[in-house]
């Protein structure tokens, strides 16, 4: 499951897929019906990558919750986030019992399950893929990369009266 380059914007129903850059916002196209639009820098743009859960422990980013799903639901579509409150609740309990209650709210959770159920209907959702974290440099590696040299500055001469 990658979750690169698929965006929530906020106002606007649905995931979208980042297409490409342009001087006054990016171009995005709707993952249901493959529409086309453009999102201006000032809208407020996700992307699934970046989100996590709050949990007791601290944070959950979004694949690991969708993978929870997965195995649930053994890889069938989560209830639908049109439940009511009350099935909502136990079924994020069962998969993420040490979600933080205080701070996860209930549209939270239905979010989760649209994305989730979206996301599996497209055929996007896996156990074989995970995040790829950007590896760093052995330490010696990093000793040896040049730090930027500060400009000399020119010395002020005094003139002669």
């Amino acid at each position: 499951m990658d979750l690169k380059g698929i965006l929530a914007i906020s106002g606007k129903p649905g995931l979208y897929r980042h297409v490409s850059q342009t001087r006054s916002g990016i171009i995005i196209e709707s993952l249901t019906d493959k529409k086309r639009i453009h999102a201006f820098t000032s809208a407020k743009i996700s992307a699934l990558q970046d989100i996590s859960i709050y949990t007791e422990e601290g944070d959950m980013q979004l694949f690991d919750v969708f993978k929870k799903i997965f195995e649930k639901f053994e890889g069938q579509k989560a209830i639908s986030h049109k439940s009511s409150t009350k099935e909502l609740l136990e079924n994020f309990t069962d998969v993420l019992p040490e979600f933080d209650k205080d701070r996860v709210y209930t549209s939270d959770i239905k979010r989760v399950f649209q994305w989730y159920n979206l996301l599996q209907s497209l055929g996007l959702v896996d156990l074989e893929d995970s995040p790829k974290e950007e590896k760093e440099l052995p330490a010696e590696k990093k000793e040896d990369k040049k730090e930027p040299q500060e400009k000399a500055t020119p010395k002020k001469t005094e003139s002669k009266k």
